[in-house]
């Protein structure tokens, strides 16, 4: 048998399976992450229907490949037509494949501090956020989230107009190599879109002790008050913790994200 023929009969017999198995997984590795909620992990909700209905699709295109595979096959002596590919028949569609199998395997990760640090951590909305949402000023302080805070910064940037204002907030633990020993980072992620567009914003807390009993990415609930301090150069709110008491840590909540509107 020729080397043309081997790769013939491979693209007659092989190809089509994994055809089949590679829509099938991609549809049910969406279809999963809806099901599971871990979507919320990736993209925006807006988005979830239109993510579950690509799964639905992809598997629907997948049983049609498989129905093709055992329909009768007309014989015909003209010359097949060939296309010019960069990988050889069937290596795309493994490769796409064994992404499905590794995401169906492997669940997503919560973006981290880690990840919070290469992008900056900011106590600026990022600039997808549509600037001109109603301010929530009927809040109590003690009622924001961090997101709810830093929108008002946005709206308000000046640090004394907050002087005392009790805070209660919630977030993960991020320490940036610039700020002093007792600072950390309070942090959340938002997204826009997906979370490859996932913009980090936290407020700086004042702890009354040394950073390390509170370690990265530990997620944290406290209750401070505002104090207005010039750090990294800059004067900004900042969070002061009078006791150790008043932080508590908390489970990874089911929804780490913010999410724009």
């Amino acid at each position: 048998m020729t080397a043309k023929a081997t790769r013939n009969r491979f693209s007659q017999t092989i190809v089509p399976w994994l055809d089949f198995l590679a829509l099938a997984a991609w549809g049910a590795l969406l279809i999963e992450l809806w099901l599971t909620g871990e979507l919320r992990l990736l993209i925006h909700p807006n988005y979830s229907s239109l993510v579950l209905g690509t799964g639905i699709v992809l598997l629907l295109m997948g049983g049609f490949k498989l129905l093709e595979r055992f329909k009768p096959r007309r014989t015909s002596d003209s010359q097949t037509v060939q296309h010019l590919t960069i990988f050889p028949p069937g290596v795309s569609t493994f490769l796409l494949l064994v992404a499905a199998i590794a995401g169906l395997l492997i669940p997503p990760k919560i973006l981290a501090s880690e990840t919070a640090l290469q992008r900056g951590v900011s106590a600026a909305l990022p600039l997808t956020q549509t600037q001109t949402r109603t301010f929530r000023a009927a809040v109590k302080p003690e009622d924001r989230t961090i997101v709810d805070w830093v929108r008002t910064l946005n709206t308000y940037p000046e640090p004394d107009a907050y002087k005392d204002q009790p805070v209660k907030i919630s977030g993960f633990v991020v320490q940036p190599a610039d700020l002093p020993e007792n600072y950390i980072y309070l942090c959340r992620f938002i997204i826009t879109c997906c979370a490859v567009d996932a913009s980090p914003v936290g407020l700086p807390i004042k702890l009354p002790q040394a950073r390390d009993k509170y370690p990265p990415d530990r997620w944290l609930e406290l209750k401070g008050k505002i104090i207005p301090e010039v750090l990294a150069g800059k004067r900004q709110v900042v969070v002061a913790v009078d006791s150790a008491d008043a932080i508590a840590e908390i489970p990874t909540p089911k929804d780490p994200y913010e999410f724009n509107n």
